[in-house]
C-alpha cells in the first residue's frame, strides 16, 4: 500500500527538474542584454537594476515559451534523434498538453507584465515574439536572414531593457550589438556547416546555401563592425557615445573577446582539443563557449570590473 505512493515522491523531484530543463534555462545568458541599458549608461540605480531584472525575467519567459512549442512541433522528429531524445517532451518526461499550457502561460504572462511596465517594452516582447514566429516558420531557412533575424532579437532584447529603465541608448551601442549579433549568428552557422561536414549530413536545410569561404568573409566584415562601433561608443560624449572617454581602456578586453572567440571555433584548433564526431560544434552554442572557456570568460569579468571601476570612478569626480 506504501510503495506507490513512496515511488511517485521519489520520482516528483525529477519530474520538477523535467520540466524546467523543457524551459531551456541554459539559453537565458542571451537576455543578459537587457543589463546594458543601464551599465552603458552609468546610470546603475535600484529603479534601473529592477527595470533591467524584469525586462530579462520577461524575456526569458518568452524564449522559454517558444523552445516549448519548437518542442512540441518536432517531438516526432527528436523522438527519431539521437540526442534530441532526450528532451524532456520529447523523452515524455512533460506531457504536450501541459507544454502547451507552460508555453501560454509563460507567453501571455510575458506580454502583460511587458505593456504593464512600458508600452516601449511590452512592444519589444511582442515584436520579439513574431520574430520569432517568422524565423521558426520561414527565416531559418532562408541564406543571410537567418543570421540577420538572430542579430534583430538581440537588438530588441537591448530596446527591451532601455524601455524597461527609461534609458535613451546610443546609437552606436545599438550598431555594435548588431554588429556582435551578427558575429555570433555567423559563428554558430559555421560550426553547423563543420559539424555536418564531420557528418557527412547537414543538420538544416540552410547549411546548402552556405560554404565557409562565404562565412569566413561575411565574419571580416561584422568583426570589423564590431570592433569600429565599440571603439566609436567608447570615445565619449563628442561622439554620441558612453558618458566618458576613459572607456576606451575597455577596447582591449573586446578584441581580445572577439579574437579569442575566433581562435575557438577556428578548425585547426579545434582539431587540437578536441576529437570525435562531434568536434567543430563547440562554438555552435556560444553561452557554452562563453561558460566553458576560461580565458574568455575571464576576460568578461575584467570588462566587467574595468567599467564598473571607471563608473565609481566618474561619480567620485576623478574621471571625466
Amino acid at each position: 500500500m506504501d510503495s506507490k505512493p513512496a515511488l511517485i515522491e521519489d520520482q516528483t523531484p525529477n519530474l520538477v527538474v523535467a520540466h524546467i530543463r523543457a524551459l531551456r534555462p541554459r539559453q537565458w545568458t542571451k537576455n543578459l542584454i537587457v543589463f546594458a541599458a543601464p551599465l552603458f549608461a552609468f546610470e546603475l540605480t535600484v529603479q534601473t537594476l529592477l527595470g533591467s531584472l524584469l525586462a530579462f525575467m520577461l524575456f526569458c519567459f518568452t524564449s522559454s515559451s517558444f523552445y516549448l512549442i519548437n518542442d512540441i512541433i518536432d517531438v516526432e522528429s527528436d523522438r527519431r534523434h539521437p540526442v534530441k531524445c532526450k528532451r524532456p517532451i520529447a523523452a515524455g518526461l512533460v506531457a504536450v498538453p501541459t507544454a502547451i499550457a507552460m508555453a501560454l502561460i509563460l507567453l501571455t504572462t510575458a506580454l502583460v507584465l511587458g505593456w504593464w511596465r512600458s508600452p516601449g517594452l511590452g512592444l519589444a516582447i511582442l515584436t520579439y515574439a513574431l520574430l520569432q514566429v517568422a524565423y521558426n516558420l520561414r527565416l531559418k531557412h532562408t541564406v543571410i536572414l537567418d543570421v540577420v533575424a538572430i542579430s534583430i532579437g538581440f537588438i530588441l532584447r537591448a530596446f527591451g531593457g532601455a524601455a524597461a529603465t527609461d534609458i535613451v541608448l546610443s546609437p552606436w551601442f545599438l550598431l555594435c550589438t548588431a554588429m556582435l549579433a551578427l558575429f555570433l549568428g555567423i559563428e554558430k552557422r559555421k560550426a553547423e556547416l563543420r559539424l555536418s561536414e564531420i557528418k557527412g549530413k547537414k543538420s538544416r536545410a540552410v547549411l546548402y546555401r552556405y560554404s565557409l569561404p562565404l562565412l569566413n568573409r561575411m565574419e571580416s566584415v561584422v568583426t570589423n563592425g564590431t570592433i569600429l562601433t565599440y571603439a566609436l561608443w567608447s570615445s565619449g560624449p563628442i561622439v554620441n557615445g558612453a558618458s566618458t572617454p576613459w572607456m576606451m581602456l575597455t577596447l582591449p578586453f573586446v578584441l581580445y573577446g572577439i579574437f579569442r572567440y575566433q581562435l575557438l571555433s577556428d578548425p585547426e584548433e579545434i582539431a587540437r582539443r578536441t576529437t570525435g564526431a562531434e568536434a567543430g560544434g563547440r562554438t555552435e552554442r556560444p553561452e557554452e563557449v562563453l561558460l566553458g572557456d576560461r580565458p574568455l570568460l575571464l576576460t568578461v569579468l575584467a570588462w566587467v570590473a574595468t567599467t564598473f571601476g571607471v563608473l565609481l570612478f566618474k561619480s567620485q569626480g576623478v574621471l571625466t
